[in-house]
């Protein structure tokens, strides 16, 4: 079809972390107001909206193999958001994506097998070690345990996503996992009590954090993983902790440290040394 535009899975990729980064930034203006737990329900529920109405899916026509995955894929990538809000909800921003990225490294080293795919492994691995800051005495314990159970969910999303896309078209895939993340999620909100004093300014956040932290990178993710291995995206996705150090900087005011610094420098390299692997495979 004329005028489509199609973005390469590798760029897409890109894309979506700078965007989920983003609404992540908006995501912590939201907690003091309203609560992780009711923030992450706006986000998926409008997110659901949006996508249901862009790509229309008609639900009379799955089969039983699209309706196991789907529902997989959607609880697995509500349970991350949840679980990932709770988290940074106390302890920084970079800590929590820092930590949650253990299950995507971990995915990414079980599914190599070429020696130089563990160097791109090891280089994100070191980035991550830096910018966490593990010296930290007053670190909030069961916001890390909630941000590593965030990594756990990521690494399924990735799985069942991965699978998803090759027997549903991607805005559809995502579209209709929206829904189950939304029946996961939406009753957690509720009972938060953080729904119930929505006003307009917050539901136009609530409403900008769907399509930056869900609407636009889902989508772009779901069509990426069709073509992409998934240890190419989770070496990618090592992006995420810098990309959330620099964000909490432009939108929080957050300072960069020489060590968070060189962290972002490593992951960096890692991902153009993932980008020039997969490019070469194709070849």
């Amino acid at each position: 079809m004329k005028g489509k535009i199609s973005i390469p899975p590798i760029p897409a990729v890109l894309l979506s972390i700078i965007s989920v980064q983003c609404g992540a930034a908006i995501a912590k203006t939201l907690f003091p107001e309203i609560g992780a737990a009711a923030t992450a329900s706006l986000r998926i529920g409008l997110s659901a909206v949006i996508l249901l109405i862009a790509f229309r899916p008609d639900l009379r026509k799955l089969n039983a193999k699209q309706w196991k995955y789907v529902s997989l894929y959607g609880l697995s990538l509500g349970a991350m958001n949840m679980v990932f809000y709770m988290a940074i909800e106390r302890i920084p921003i970079g800590l929590g994506v820092t930590l949650e990225f253990v299950g995507p490294l971990l995915l990414a080293m079980f599914g190599s097998k070429k020696m130089i795919d563990f160097i791109w492994v090891f280089l994100a691995a070191a980035g991550i070690a830096l910018i966490a800051p593990w010296k930290n005495n007053g670190l909030d314990l069961t916001g890390v345990l909630l941000a590593l159970l965030a990594g756990i969910f990521w690494a399924a999303y990735i799985i069942l996503g991965g699978r998803i896309s090759k027997i549903m078209k991607g805005g559809e895939a995502v579209a209709v996992g929206m829904l189950f993340a939304t029946l996961l999620i939406l009753p957690f909100g509720i009972w938060s009590g953080g729904l119930h004093i929505l006003n307009a300014n917050l539901f136009g956040l609530g409403a900008a954090l769907a399509l930056l932290s869900s609407a636009i990178p889902f989508t772009l993710e779901i069509k990426a993983l069709k073509k992409l291995p998934a240890r190419t995206f989770s070496i990618l996705m090592s992006l995420e902790p810098a990309m959330a150090a620099l964000a909490a900087f432009l939108f929080l005011q957050e300072r960069l440290s020489l060590k968070e610094c060189l962290a972002v420098a490593f992951v960096v390299i890692a991902s153009a040394g993932s980008s020039l692997t997969a490019k070469r495979a194709k070849l």
